[in-house]
C-alpha cells in the first residue's frame, strides 16, 4: 500500500496573517493621530498650526493714518541744473614781456582793480620817454612857427612882405598843430602800454590756480592766460524744462511775477539755496525739445560751486485743493488708489484722480472728501475689508508691531493679495 505524500508548508503561508495585522495597527495609529490634530484645531488645544491660524484670523493690522485736508499746494517743476559762475574771466597779458612778480595766491578772493601781476616795465618806460621827447621837440617847433606867423602878419599889415609868405607860415603852424596831436597820441599809447604791465583784476571773484610762474615770458597771444577769475557771489544755475511746460512759466513772467527757484542736493533731500528765475532762452532745442532757463542765487555762504550738479524746483504758482501725503497713494491695475479707514476701523480701496505733486503732498482732484482717513504706513499687508489698528503718537511703527511669526515672508500662512490687483 502506497504511503501518503507529506504536505510541505511554505513559509509565506505563515507570514501573511502577521503582515495584515501590522498594517491594521499602523492604519489605526494614523487615524488616531489625524483625529487628534483635527480635534486640536477645532477645540482650540495648544498646537503650532492652530495658534498661527487663530492669530491670523483675529489679528488687526497696525497702521498709521492721515486726514484728508484742504490746503495750498505749490505747482513745482523739477529739473536737473548745473551751477555756473555769474561771470568768468581769463586774465591775460596785453603786452609781451617777462612776468616779474605775482601778487596773488591760488584760490584767493579778489576785488576789481586788485593788483595780480607785474610784467617787466622797462621796455615800455623807454618807449614812453621817447614819445615824450618827440612831443617836446615838436612843441618847440610849433611855438617858433607861431611866433614867426605873428611877425609875418604884422609885416603884411605894413605892406613889407607878400601875402603868399604869410599863408605859407600859417600852413606850417597848422602842420605843427597836427604833429602835436600825433605826439600826444603816441605818448598816450606808450603810457597805456606801460600801464598794461600792471595786471589787475577786471572783476571781483575767486581766483583759480595760476597757469604761469614768475620769470616766464608772457605775451598777448597766449590763450591760456595767467589765471581765471570766477564770480560766485551772486552765482547762476542753468537748467532745462520740456517745451510743454514753457507756456505756464511764460504766463507768470508776462504777468510780472518773480518765480522762486529752490536748489536741493544730489539726493534731492536737503535744500541748499533759494533764488529767483532770471531769464529764459530765446529758442527751443530741437534735438531735445527743451528750453534753457537761468536762475540767480546770492550764494552768500558759497555752498554753490561752479559746475556743480543740483536738483532744481521752480515754483510756478499756488492752488487750493484736497491734499494727502504722497506715501498714501498706491498704483495698481485700477490706477491710483488709497486705503480709506472707515468708522469701524476697516480699510477699503478707493480709486482717486491725482493732480499736482509738491514734495510730500499730492493734490486729489476726485475720489476723496475732506476729513476722511487714509493709510500712510503699514500698506504692505492690507486688503479690502481688513481690520486695522490705528497707531498714533510715539507707539511702535506698524512694521515693528507685527508679530514675529507673522511677518511678511514667514510662517505657514500665505501672503495676502497685492494691492495692485485690487478692482
Amino acid at each position: 500500500m502506497a504511503e501518503p505524500r507529506s504536505v510541505s508548508h511554505r513559509p509565506g503561508h505563515r507570514r501573511w496573517p502577521w503582515l495584515v495585522l501590522v498594517l491594521i495597527v499602523l492604519a489605526a495609529g494614523a487615524y488616531w493621530l489625524v483625529g487628534r490634530d483635527a480635534g486640536s484645531m477645532k477645540g482650540g488645544r495648544p498646537g503650532l498650526g492652530g495658534n498661527r491660524m487663530a492669530a491670523m484670523a483675529n489679528m488687526k493690522t497696525p497702521v498709521r493714518v492721515a486726514t484728508v485736508q484742504q490746503g495750498s499746494i505749490q505747482h513745482t517743476l523739477k529739473a536737473i541744473g548745473t551751477v555756473t559762475a555769474f561771470n568768468t574771466v581769463t586774465v591775460r597779458s596785453r603786452v609781451d614781456g617777462e612776468l616779474q612778480k605775482i601778487f596773488f595766491s591760488d584760490g584767493q578772493k579778489v576785488n576789481a582793480g586788485d593788483m595780480l601781476a607785474q610784467i617787466d616795465p622797462r621796455t615800455y618806460q623807454v618807449q614812453l620817454d621817447q614819445a615824450l621827447g618827440q612831443q617836446k621837440q615838436n612843441e618847440a617847433q610849433l611855438q617858433n612857427a607861431q611866433r614867426d606867423l605873428q611877425r609875418y602878419q604884422l609885416l603884411f599889415k605894413q605892406n613889407s612882405i607878400a601875402k603868399q609868405q604869410v599863408d605859407a607860415q600859417a600852413a606850417l603852424v597848422q602842420q605843427f598843430l597836427g604833429s602835436r596831436k600825433s605826439d600826444q597820441a603816441a605818448v598816450d599809447s606808450a603810457r597805456l602800454q606801460l600801464d598794461f604791465t600792471r595786471i589787475t583784476a577786471p572783476i571781483s571773484g575767486r581766483l583759480g590756480l595760476r597757469k604761469v610762474d614768475e620769470g616766464n615770458m608772457v605775451n598777448a597771444s597766449n590763450t591760456d592766460g595767467i589765471v581765471v577769475i570766477t564770480q560766485t557771489q551772486p552765482i547762476s544755475v542753468l537748467f532745462t524744462l520740456p517745451q510743454a511746460q514753457l507756456p505756464e512759466v511764460l504766463a507768470q513772467l508776462r504777468a510780472g511775477k518773480t518765480l522762486t527757484a529752490d536748489l536741493y542736493d544730489r539726493d534731492d533731500l536737503r535744500k541748499i539755496a533759494t533764488g529767483e528765475l532770471m531769464s529764459v532762452d530765446n529758442q527751443i532745442d530741437v534735438a531735445t525739445g527743451t528750453v534753457k532757463f537761468k536762475a540767480r542765487f546770492a550764494n552768500e555762504d558759497e555752498s554753490l560751486f561752479p559746475n556743480q550738479f543740483v536738483n532744481v524746483r521752480l515754483r510756478v504758482d499756488t492752488a487750493r485743493s484736497l491734499l494727502v501725503p504722497t506715501m498714501a497713494v498706491q498704483q495698481g491695475s485700477i490706477g491710483a488708489f488709497v486705503y480709506v479707514v472707515d468708522e469701524g476701523d476697516k480699510v477699503h480701496i478707493q480709486r482717486i484722480v491725482t493732480g499736482r505733486v509738491d514734495d510730500k503732498l499730492i493734490a486729489v482732484e476726485s475720489g476723496l472728501s475732506e476729513g476722511q482717513r487714509v493709510v500712510v504706513e503699514g500698506l504692505d499687508r492690507l486688503r479690502e475689508g481688513a481690520a486695522v489698528e490705528v497707531v498714533t503718537g510715539a507707539q511702535a511703527s506698524p512694521a515693528a508691531a507685527m508679530p514675529a511669526g507673522l511677518a511678511a515672508g514667514s510662517g505657514d500662512g500665505a501672503a495676502p493679495a497685492a494691492p495692485a490687483s485690487a478692482h
